[in-house]
């Protein structure tokens, strides 16, 4: 039996690898191209692919295709050929995306950066004609990372991004040089080089748990529709999700060169715990949820939400605290050279320092709605997104005049707050609170405090540029761990169960 906690740290370890190579490429990129014109451009180039990518891949498809499939493995339904139908369909589908994506390029762009001056306008157009393409490859590892994750694989799908931010670096350091006119071209086609190697990289693991592919389009497998019916609701409420970034994206395209830049740069940051441990443990959580529900194990689905909110506290409270301590000397290491300025480094802790208030709450939204998907009730986190997005729009208008990119990361912040409290208060009406989770967020909290105060006096009595991130680091984690340890709180960690 693969425990929960092993599998979790399995992706952890992945993810974190990935999220490592993916320093790297926001390093190289920021000595490259800093916080200028031409990064703006390419995000905004990029913004549709990435938008696809949640709507139709990572996150409504893949998510939807693990309980069902899920459920296919259980019944010895032939799994594999629902798998080879959605495979199938999704070949068909996306040259069709990819195709329109491109020729409407010069449409919708316009709209997505209005405050973009014609020059750069103009290069985030031809920039998305070469990006385009990297939904496709994206979303048939999306798919391929459903299978694998339903098989209890985790560690390969969560290694596949390293490919992705591989072809990212090799787009810097080489493809640049290519296009001495406009060097960002080298990073579109790094993207594409990359997302190639995400789906490719999963393909040894997928005929090691015995998939095999087999093109067919009809008749369509029970299992496709019922997918299709989890999707769709999941899909809006993806899309509301995103409107978040497409607005404060166009607020920042008036706010000069460097506006959406420094909020990428600062959301890197801010998604660094999000990705190595609020995903995985969400990952890792999904398939358990479905197979508790297929048996009908309701006190086992009970407990593992409990521990998957507990453990994600565990994580993301002092990982935010660490970084409130030395957020401005980890952007000078990381940043600072090269094109990027102090001014670029202000800019983006300003908006670091403001997206950090939602570390938590982001992180429980992945778990809730995996929950609210192995339920099948995918309205809920349809209503809750949209109350957020609209908290996010409401609260960007009022906060980028005064605030500028600290008001839009504040806005995206408060957004995930209303997003968590409507996921809570509904699931709290069908699920018993495990009586646990108060006293454990208590102790939680209170390490968070050790680890704040731990980081932030030994930052301030290190000397040196790199000494002042590491020595916080090292001793902030110190202290955490003898804590953890002392309070008991380690037992979050031990393996129970598949």
């Amino acid at each position: 039996m693969r425990s929960l906690a092993r599998d979790a740290l399995l992706m952890a370890l992945a993810t974190a690898i990935s999220r490592v190579f993916g320093l790297f490429r926001d390093v190289a990129i920021a000595d490259k191209f800093g916080a200028s014109g031409a990064y703006d451009a390419f995000l905004i180039a990029f913004f549709l692919p990435v938008f696809l990518r949640q709507l139709l891949a990572e996150g409504a498809l893949s998510t939807a295709l693990i309980p069902v499939y899920t459920q296919s493995l259980v019944d010895n339904d032939d799994a594999d050929l629902l798998a080879s139908n959605v495979l199938s369909l999704l070949i068909v589908l996306f040259p069709i995306i990819v195709g329109a994506g491109i020729l409407l390029a010069p449409f919708y762009l316009p709209f997505l950066a209005s405050g973009f001056d014609p020059e750069k306008l103009a290069l985030s157009i031809s920039v998305s004609r070469i990006v385009f393409p990297f939904i496709a490859f994206v979303g048939i590892a999306a798919a391929f990372m459903g299978i694998l994750n339903a098989h209890h694989r985790f560690f390969a799908p969560s290694l596949a991004p390293v490919w992705f931010n591989i072809g990212m670096i090799s787009g810097v350091l080489f493809f640049s040089k290519l296009f001495p006119a406009h060097p960002i071209y080298g990073l579109a086609v790094g993207v594409l080089l990359g997302g190639a190697g995400q789906l490719v990289s999963q393909i040894p693991s997928l005929r090691k748990v015995g998939f095999r592919f087999h093109f067919t389009l009809w008749p369509l497998h029970p299992g496709v529709r019922r997918m299709a019916r989890l999707m769709l609701p999941a899909v809006f409420g993806l899309a509301v999700t995103q409107i978040n970034l497409l607005v404060d994206n166009k607020l920042a395209s008036y706010l000069g060169n460097g506006g959406v830049s420094s909020l990428q740069y600062a959301m890197r940051l801010f998604q660094l715990p999000l990705g190595i441990f609020a995903v995985s443990i969400a990952s890792a959580l999904l398939p358990r949820f479905s197979a508790s529900l297929a048996r009908g194990e309701n006190d086992r689905f009970s407990s593992y939400l409990s521990d998957g909110i507990s453990a994600s506290a565990l994580i993301l409270l002092p990982a935010m605290a660490g970084l409130y301590a030395i957020g401005p000397n980890v952007i000078h290491l990381l940043f600072q050279h090269g094109s990027f300025s102090a001014g670029d480094t202000s800019r983006t802790w300003l908006a670091l320092s403001f997206y950090l208030v939602g570390v938590l709450p982001y992180g429980l939204v992945f778990i809730l709605t995996r929950a609210y998907y192995a339920l099948g009730r995918t309205r809920v986190p349809l209503i809750a997104s949209g109350f957020a997005v609209a908290a996010n729009i409401i609260c960007d208008i009022m906060l980028v005049t005064p605030m500028r990119v600290g008001g839009l990361a504040l806005a995206t912040s408060i957004a995930g707050v209303v997003n968590v409290a409507i996921l809570a208060f509904f699931l709290r009406q069908e699920l018993p609170t495990p009586a646990s989770i108060g006293p454990r967020l208590l102790k939680i909290a209170l390490g968070t405090g050790i680890v704040f105060l731990a980081a932030w006096g030994t930052r301030l009595a290190a000397t040196g540029e790199w000494m002042s991130v590491i020595l916080p680091i090292v001793a902030a984690m110190g202290a955490y761990l003898v804590f953890v340890r002392a309070s008991g709180l380690w037992r979050l960690l031990r393996p129970r169960g598949s």
